[in-house]
């Protein structure tokens, strides 16, 4: 999926979804989702990847897809970071981040 912005998600396999969101909507939900098992956050990225397991995953999907739709919306990022590749990309895969740091 994309945006006049660039690119807001993609499938890495059946079950892992990267969605990219500026800075600010990671920092706002960080705190929310550091429990959940179908979230990683790596810090510094703009990427958050999603992993599908169950019902409830794929409503959590919809709802950071709007987050992302809306955060695209008021491209720049405010903090005005270099675009990266996504967490895959960045070697980061499906390992819990420490959100400590974010």
């Amino acid at each position: 999926m994309s945006s006049a912005q660039g690119e807001i998600a993609h499938f890495h396999s059946d079950r892992d979804v990267d969605l990219r969101l500026t800075d600010r909507a990671v920092r706002r939900f960080a705190k929310d989702l550091q429990d959940s098992g179908a979230i990683r956050i790596v810090p510094g990225s703009h990427w958050v990847t999603l992993r599908l397991d169950a019902a409830s995953d794929v409503d959590l999907l919809l709802t950071l897809v709007s987050v992302a739709l809306k955060a695209q919306q008021a491209w720049p990022d405010p903090v005005e970071r270099q675009p990266t590749g996504c967490n895959d990309q960045r070697g980061a895969g499906f390992v819990k981040a420490d959100l400590g740091r974010i």
